[in-house]
């Protein structure tokens, strides 16, 4: 069988898991999702250094100030902002379960059991080749037939990780879950 991979960063904890339920992969989206957020805070700071350097006379400490403050909201929103949801949003394909996790003030997170999925599939556009990532489709026998875990790395081996699972989970015996009846 494959060997579990996974972000060591992201490993979740063991009270998600059940007796018996082991991580297989642990990832989060692709770094690339921070590139831009990057760019986006050199701009901002480079600008908010060179519109500090322009008032002069009496009114030029409080200028300085507001330029810093509207500097530090929009470093907040359009950087800070997005690296929580980075770190916060992780996917990870155990043993019995795929489970989702993302938000920062309000947490979301959905499990889809791997016994319901029915096809694992990825789609890499030109960008995702050059960064080394993709899109994961797994589709399920839910109303919402398939989800989309978009920028994860490495994904054809995570692909292949999970469609090996899914194939060695077929060939056991079906799990007896006690109902304490």
């Amino acid at each position: 069988g494959a060997a579990p991979w996974h972000d060591r960063a992201v490993v979740i904890s063991r009270k998600l898991l059940n007796e018996g339920e082991h991580i297989v992969l642990s990832t989060r989206t692709h770094v690339k999702a921070l590139l831009l957020p990057a760019v986006v805070l050199i701009i901002i700071a480079g600008l908010a250094g060179y519109l500090t350097s322009l008032p002069s006379g009496d009114s030029a400490t409080i200028w300085r100030l507001v330029i810093w403050v509207i500097a530090g909201a929009l470093i907040v929103w359009f950087c800070v902002a997005p690296f929580l949801r980075w770190l916060l949003t992780t996917y990870t394909f155990t043993t019995r379960r795929l489970i989702t996790r993302t938000g920062v003030l309000t947490r979301r997170g959905h499990d889809i059991p791997l016994n319901r999925v029915s096809d694992v599939s990825y789609e890499k556009g030109l960008v995702d080749r050059i960064f080394g990532c993709g899109t994961l489709v797994v589709s399920d026998a839910s109303e919402l037939g398939r989800v989309e875990l978009r920028d994860i790395p490495r994904i054809e081996h995570v692909q292949l990780t999970v469609s090996e699972e899914l194939f060695q989970g077929s060939d056991r015996a079906p799990r007896k879950f006690d109902d304490g009846s």
